[in-house]
């Protein structure tokens, strides 16, 4: 029996702190890779479930950061034809980069109504150099965001928070 010493190969070092997203660019999601459901609910009851359309999915990921955004534009019959937005304002890596926090701000269409602050916690489904697989949850109480935004549901449906649920597959188009 003979022993052979083979080569090793020394990986590229991994990036300094983006390790946690892919590569700097504009990601989007194709049409149908983007899943929104809304969920109104009063105490321990769901008063409505929907499914919304993501008009606009996009992730830009800079060098730094503090430069990276999130933006997702929201739609649907669920919303009686107004648009929801939310934009983040910052994103940080949470469990060793297998979480992501983006705190931003959720408005309507409207650009005269003033927004509101909330939180899209991510789950980090899978991630590649072109590619992240993300499952993101948020809840808002629903009094302050239909005093501060206008952003009313319907007199039968009852809520005193809303929770939106976002599974997203973000790609560069490159």
């Amino acid at each position: 029996m003979t022993t052979e010493t083979l080569k090793t190969t020394t990986l590229p070092p991994s990036r300094p702190g983006l390790s946690w997203l892919p590569r700097p660019g504009t990601y989007t999601t194709a049409p149908g890779r983007c899943l929104v459901e809304l969920t109104a609910r009063l105490g321990p009851l769901t008063t409505l479930r929907r499914r919304l359309t993501a008009d606009d999915a996009t992730l830009t990921v800079a060098s730094e950061p503090e430069d990276c955004v999130l933006s997702l534009k929201l739609t649907g019959p669920a919303l009686g034809g107004e648009e929801l937005s939310f934009v983040s304002t910052t994103i940080k890596p949470e469990a060793e980069g297998s979480r992501l926090r983006t705190a931003g701000e959720l408005a309507t269409g409207d650009t005269t109504v003033p927004s509101m602050p909330a939180t899209v916690t991510w789950r980090i489904v899978e991630r590649t150099d072109d590619s992240l697989l993300a499952l993101g949850t948020t809840v808002v109480p629903y009094g302050p965001l239909r005093r501060t935004t206008g952003f009313t549901l319907s007199r039968t449906r009852p809520a005193d928070r809303l929770r939106l649920l976002v599974a997203a597959e973000f790609t560069c188009p490159a």
